[in-house]
């Protein structure tokens, strides 16, 4: 049996625990207790979330778990010295530990993830970013494994790392029948990015959000610097510098990610062939966009289309059997 400890803290979101419910229908799938669940915080008893209701947890105490699941909070989680230090003792007596959300802060102040890659939701991954340099933060990921180390997107994505567990445990047929039952329709990797991770760039004049406006506008143009900063009204070195500084992108990545969502937005909606999909969104051929798609989703754009196609399938003989 493997042990899954959720640590809570006062303030921690709520929606965080619903990670759990694929350790809990993974022992329904199995008809046994593979997985044990415990919400454990630091000295035990009442412990309220930020939702204002508060939940029954145990005392960490000298307990070892296999997993340590540490809760997000709306914001960035503010605890005791105390659950810090259980934090940074896990590894120790965990085969692995694990963030959700915004508990990423607080692997990274036990120094957990020195020298190692994390995730975050991105409306607060560069904040993380810039609080510990040691931290190699990509921000786009819904989550990801860095040895025995894991941290996930925003709330929803701790499902996705919960299943990821489940199928590294249990293998892949447990895995999808768990998110059936959680009726999750695309069961996402790791490294598919974060929705309005980009378009949520926000930049904070007007004149890089006309540029960004621009290059959504005219996908099938070189777009260069030059090209982007006259639509900014801007010298290329001026735009440059101010684009990085507000966005925390290089033009030519934010126009890639520009291109490639575009791209696979095509691929789910319509019947063009990769090719043309390629020439359509502005990359000069299908191999250079294969190599943007491993870069921002650690998938082929073949291996996306097929993935959606299967899933198309699957929801239209779910529907078929409802009817029948």
């Amino acid at each position: 049996m493997q042990r899954i400890g959720f640590l809570v803290y006062p303030g921690f979101q709520m929606m965080s625990l619903a990670a759990a419910s694929a350790f809990e229908f993974a022992n329904l799938a199995l008809k046994l207790t593979n997985y044990e669940v415990c919400i454990v915080s630091g000295s035990g008893g009442p412990v309220m979330s930020s939702l204002g209701t508060a939940i029954h947890t145990e005392a960490m105490g000298t307990q070892r778990f296999d997993t340590l699941l540490i809760a997000g909070a709306v914001g960035v989680p503010e605890v005791d010295a105390s659950v810090i230090d259980i934090i940074r003792a896990a590894p120790s007596t965990s085969r692995r530990v694990a963030a959700i959300c915004t508990g990423a802060f607080l692997l990274a102040q036990a120094g957990l993830l020195d020298g190692r890659r994390a995730t975050t939701h991105w409306m607060l991954a560069r904040q993380l970013k810039q609080q510990y340099g040691a931290v190699t933060v990509e921000e786009d990921r819904i989550f990801i494994i860095d040895g025995d180390i894991w941290t996930s997107a925003g709330m929803s994505a701790g499902v996705d790392l919960a299943l990821a567990m489940v199928e590294r445990d249990l293998g892949s047929e447990v895995a999808r029948t768990v998110a059936q039952h959680l009726v999750v329709y695309h069961r996402r990797t790791g490294g598919q990015s974060q929705f309005s991770a980009l378009l949520e760039l926000e930049p904070k004049s007007d004149r890089i959000q006309n540029a960004l406006t621009y290059a959504r506008s005219h996908l099938r143009s070189a777009l260069t610097v030059e090209e982007l900063a006259a639509a900014a009204h801007l010298s290329p070195r001026q735009f440059s510098r101010a684009f990085t500084a507000e966005t925390g992108q290089s033009p030519a990545k934010a126009v890639e990610q520009l291109r490639v969502e575009a791209a696979r937005l095509m691929m789910e909606q319509t019947q063009h062939r990769i090719e043309i999909i390629a020439r359509e969104v502005g990359f000069a051929d299908r191999e250079r966009m294969r190599r943007a798609f491993l870069r921002s989703f650690g998938q082929s754009p073949q291996a996306m289309r097929r993935h959606a196609l299967g899933q198309h399938a699957n929801a239209m003989d779910n529907d078929m059997s409802r009817v029948a």
